[in-house]
């Protein structure tokens, strides 16, 4: 049976070397690029079963090879971070990354993680759904989980994939809190306890998008110190 293959991405040759020895001694194939133009060619050319990709990269750098990868595929791709830099990390799950790890970090716990997340890329792939069973609608939300297109009345609302899978994560239970640590595993399936001001970020860009395509405030509900949720008042439908 063939190995899986894995692209490695970052400019420094040593930890390339560290990566790529690592991941081959767990069984993978590797593959290498040490700028964002050579990645986002074998991306879109080699097709890796994963990327692990360097934010800081020459030429183009790794949220803009993360940007273009992701209009064309679902690959999974882990974004490795320096120290500190919650903005790239909230910018590259925005993008839909799949995990993040900051520099430096553990050969150990890379490898594990890169295991997790091709078990779980390879636990959710869904058949498409039926005729009928792929739109959420609660009143006057109404969400296609096939086309990831989401409407207000009549009023689409232009959102992202992870603000969709947010959205529908609301929209599925909607008397239903959820902690941000809940939908951080829910919406990005890894536990990221350390990061939760994330969710916030992004129910915060949400909700602006939802207000421009009509909605009204409080669809999207905080309760103090618990969480979130879809305000089954406000998403009663009209009469």
């Amino acid at each position: 049976m063939s190995r899986l293959r894995i692209l490695v991405v970052d400019d420094e040759p040593s930890i390339v070397d560290v990566l790529t020895f690592s991941l081959e001694k767990a069984g993978f194939e590797t593959i290498v690029a040490n700028d964002g133009i050579s990645a986002l060619r074998l991306a879109l050319t080699a097709k890796p079963d994963l990327i692990v990709l360097d934010v800081m990269l020459p030429g183009l750098d790794g949220l803009a090879v993360c940007r273009e990868v992701r209009a064309a595929s679902d690959v999974p791709i882990i974004l490795l971070t320096a120290k500190g830099s919650e903005a790239d990390r909230v910018a590259g799950l925005e993008l839909h990354a799949d995990d993040y790890i900051v520099k430096p970090f553990s050969m150990r716990e890379l490898v594990a993680r890169v295991h997790t997340i091709l078990r779980r890329a390879a636990l959710t792939v869904e058949p498409t759904p039926r005729s009928g069973q792929a739109a959420i609608v609660v009143g006057a939300l109404r969400l296609d989980r096939e086309t990831f297109e989401a409407w207000w009345g009549s009023e689409p609302v232009g959102l992202t994939r992870l603000q969709f899978d947010l959205l529908a994560a609301l929209a599925q239970r909607p008397r239903m809190v959820f902690t941000r640590e809940e939908l951080l595993n829910v919406v990005w399936g890894t536990d990221f306890t350390d990061d939760v001001r994330t969710v916030d970020s992004m129910v915060k860009r949400l909700r602006t998008r939802l207000r421009d395509a009509g909605a009204p405030d409080g669809l999207v509900a905080s309760r103090r110190e618990l969480g979130y949720c879809l305000d089954p008042a406000v998403v009663a439908p009209r009469h």
